[in-house]
């Protein structure tokens, strides 16, 4: 799948002006198809590969969690609410990799890049500093696979799709991580303030990672899990984010 985005030919500046998509082909396929909640099966997966993967990964948190109170100070812990379903918030788990800033929130765009820390960016990189969310997958709040977790206000903002969408419980990866991950990277690089990447996220990243994210819930099976958390770590260990085609297209 491909994601074209026109966006050397958009005036980011502008889109502070513009009105918030409507989405109402979101409304429509939301309201058309009623998506299962999430199986069982799903959680008693999420639950036994969490334990699996604490039993070594335990060991790299506490030497990262020592080093970030060495290197950058306390806290080590990057805490924020976010929603696991419309109306019901959790605190989602990252270890810090950026400078403190008081009233900090929304998307990071080019206007934070700043504030990241040497540290930070090998964590990012990595990955590492997404460790601690296997804390929130056994806690129930999140799933390995799923939408990213989201805010309140875009929760609020479109209930009728969220209420599709987190059927599945907020994912440390997904299908819409994976094919849209580059391109959701490339435009907020190139907004230089809080407006612009708000503006440009809305306008830009979330229509298009809500369709991915509905597509993902239509076709959502154990075996489509399992490709997406193998890519993920072949992105991780090969820095190659392009799903390998096999034969002519």
């Amino acid at each position: 799948m491909t994601i074209h985005q026109d966006w050397e030919k958009t005036d980011i500046a502008r889109l502070a002006t513009l009105p918030q998509p409507e989405m109402s082909w979101f409304k429509g396929e939301a309201h058309g198809r009623d998506v299962a909640a999430m199986p069982v099966s799903k959680r008693l997966f999420d639950i036994a590969l969490a334990l699996i993967l604490l039993v070594p990964l335990s060991v790299v948190m506490a030497a990262f969690a020592l080093l970030l109170v060495v290197v950058q100070g306390r806290p080590i812990f990057y805490t924020a609410p976010r929603m696991i379903a419309p109306g019901r918030s959790f605190t989602h788990l990252k270890f810090r990799t950026m400078l403190r800033q008081d009233g900090d929130f929304g998307v990071t765009g080019a206007h934070k890049a700043w504030r990241i820390t040497p540290l930070g960016h090998f964590m990012r990189r990595t990955r590492i500093d997404e460790l601690p969310q296997l804390f929130n997958i056994l806690r129930g709040d999140m799933s390995f696979v799923g939408p990213r977790p989201t805010i309140r206000e875009y929760v609020d903002r479109y209930p009728v799709v969220y209420g599709q969408v987190l059927k599945s419980r907020p994912g440390v990866t997904g299908l819409a991580t994976l094919i849209y991950h580059r391109h959701e990277d490339k435009i907020l690089r190139r907004c230089d303030s809080a407006e612009a990447t708000e503006a440009a996220y809305a306008q830009r990243c979330l229509p298009t990672k809500l369709k991915i994210d509905l597509i993902y819930q239509r076709n959502r099976t154990i075996w489509l899990d399992l490709w997406i958390l193998w890519r993920t770590v072949l992105i991780v260990v090969y820095k190659d984010e392009r799903p390998r085609r096999r034969g002519r297209d």
